[in-house]
């Protein structure tokens, strides 16, 4: 673990893979066309007529439905303008005319298509965000750690680096981007997530990555205009259509084989229960194994590197939007949903509350794979479950040759994915927070044994109080057995845990409670523990499921009060 910035691996800027992919933006952009439109006429079983009918019928609802700022002012008028080309001048004609008919106006829709996905790349933009977001953080960092604002240049400054605590085989990490292309897949639990993996990537000396940004975003000009600048591309998630999906794809897939290295969130969206990703999905992550092929059959040895990467909070901004919107979707009518807004100005106080608490952002790198996840060693070389060097390129060998074969890939990938959230649970960090929420949430789960998550979740706040005693014994168990899935390398702890029960608790409710204007975890006048927000104190329990950790420990057996539940704690 180490809180120095590393020196950059390629010094010059112009020689990074970002640069030099949006350097020749437009040949780039034109083989991404080709490619697609290429794809699409191969592997689609429909006519080419039948795919775009089906993408104009689907553009054509959602420009009416579903209109955003962002859309280019011609929007309705394209795509009523190609609508009216297919049917006058392709489905009347014979086949060879409708062929090149239906042939130009796929290749007009990969094309706008393409052009909005494409970002950009400059240096002095990158090296401006870099100097202008180290100065506002630093600063808003030491306002808000010290309350005598006369006193903040008496002493050493705190540094935001100081707030991220880096896990892992970064120095593999580091030698592996030099030998190939790394392709990060983290967890994604925040909108925040993409500033604190950019940080991440950086203080590793890893040239910047290239990332997918919602195009609701570029709402705003300023931030479009930054992101347009900063290797950005857009994802559109209004367009399910195949063709739009396609060109996702392809896009991803070619500048992961020009070299470009790559994040993208593998599970699609915000985990909205707080549970770490269980299933991922296959469109990007495919692009991988593909890229992989890709450079197999041009004759190089290039490699692909996967890296999971969990994202540990110990409180997160929309936890509250968040665990709404996931019972709502759920539960439906047994959900009874509650208002929540997020503002900028909220997202002014989560800062400054992350800052002035004692919190600290855990980035648990995972070890890198290959693209059939196999372990690599620090020279990009594939290891058996034996750490026995195997030959990659023989997973892609057919009749003594590399060849493309979809079907194949898209089982590899499937396996990919489960080794992803497989590498998910085993790097995860527990902090305190989620300690606690785990304890205290299963404790009043099993004390109500025949209600259900959703009532629950309303019980009346005379209900929800937690006696202290109770509580020191249940969470030694859950400390223990986390203690024990730690030694079995099945999680992570953050040293507070591995540490004195009272701290832990301490620092826990400390930091679940710092955000939340109702406290999913606080003492109250008794000096027990009660919930004022169920909801919440279900997302951050959320975090610590999926191991079956709660049928390790007993939670109806309860210790006598004068039984000296302190000496059988310290004993556990």
């Amino acid at each position: 673990m180490s809180k120095k910035d590393e020196p950059y691996i390629i010094q010059d800027y112009e020689k990074w893979p970002i640069h030099q992919l949006y350097a020749n933006r437009e040949a780039f952009v034109q083989e991404v066309i080709e490619f697609t439109v290429q794809r699409i006429k191969e592997t689609n079983r429909e006519e080419t007529s039948e795919v775009i009918a089906r993408t104009l019928y689907r553009e054509r609802l959602r420009t009416r439905e579903e209109p955003w700022k962002v859309d280019p002012p011609n929007e309705v008028s394209f795509w009523n303008r190609l609508r009216k080309k297919l049917i006058k001048q392709s489905m009347d004609k014979e086949t060879p005319q409708a062929e090149d008919i239906n042939e130009e106006i796929l290749h007009t829709i990969v094309s706008r298509y393409a052009n909005e996905i494409a970002g950009g790349f400059k240096i002095e933009t990158y090296r401006f965000a870099k100097r202008f977001l180290n100065a506002f953080f630093n600063r808003l960092l030491n306002t808000a750690g010290n309350r005598n604002f006369q006193r903040i240049y008496t002493r050493r400054q705190k540094l935001l680096r100081d707030r991220f605590k880096r896990h892992g085989e970064t120095d593999i990490l580091r030698k592996l981007s030099t030998k190939g292309t790394i392709v990060l897949v983290p967890t994604h639990f925040s909108n925040l997530d993409s500033i604190m993996l950019g940080w991440a990537a950086d203080s590793l000396g890893i040239p910047p990555m290239s990332y997918g940004a919602g195009l609701n975003l570029y709402n705003n000009k300023i931030l479009a205009r930054f992101m347009n600048r900063l290797g950005a591309y857009t994802l559109d998630r209004r367009k399910k259509n195949d063709i739009y999906l396609e060109t996702l794809k392809s896009f991803s897939m070619l500048s992961i084989k020009q070299g470009t290295h790559t994040l993208f969130f593998p599970g699609g969206t915000r985990e909205r229960s707080g549970t770490l990703e269980r299933k991922l999905k296959a469109g990007l992550l495919g692009t991988v194994t593909e890229a992989q092929r890709a450079h197999f059959q041009e004759g190089s040895d290039e490699k692909v590197f996967v890296v999971p990467l969990v994202i540990c909070y110990s409180f997160v901004l929309e936890a509250k939007k968040l665990i709404g919107d996931h019972l709502k979707r759920t539960g439906k009518e047994l959900y009874i949903s509650s208002k929540h807004q997020l503002t900028f100005w909220r997202t002014i106080r989560f800062m400054w509350k992350l800052f002035s608490a004692s919190s600290e952002i855990h980035l648990s790198f995972g070890r890198p794979m290959d693209v059939m996840g196999n372990f690599v060693d620090e020279n990009g070389t594939s290891l058996d479950q034996n750490g026995k060097a195997l030959d990659l390129k023989d997973y892609f060998m057919s009749n003594g040759k590399v060849t493309a074969d979809l079907q194949r890939e898209r089982e590899y990938t499937r396996r990919l994915a489960s080794i992803i959230v497989e590498r998910y649970h085993k790097e995860n960090i527990a902090l305190p927070s989620h300690v606690v929420a785990f304890t205290a949430f299963n404790i009043l789960k099993n004390r109500n044994p025949k209600l259900d998550l959703y009532a629950l979740l309303r019980l009346p706040p005379e209900d929800r109080e937690i006696d202290y005693e109770e509580f020191l014994e249940k969470i030694a168990q859950v400390k223990f057995q986390l203690e024990k899935m730690l030694a079995e390398e099945k999680i992570k702890l953050s040293e507070v845990i591995k540490g004195d029960i009272k701290p832990l608790i301490n620092n826990g409710l400390r930091n679940i409670g710092v955000f939340h204007p109702a406290a999913p975890l606080k003492f109250d006048d008794h000096k027990n523990l009660i919930s004022q927000d169920m909801e919440l104190l279900y997302y951050y329990h959320n975090r610590l499921t999926g191991y079956g950790l709660e049928k390790l420990v007993n939670w109806k057996e309860t210790l006598h009060k004068n039984a000296g539940v302190v000496e059988v704690v310290e004993a556990v």
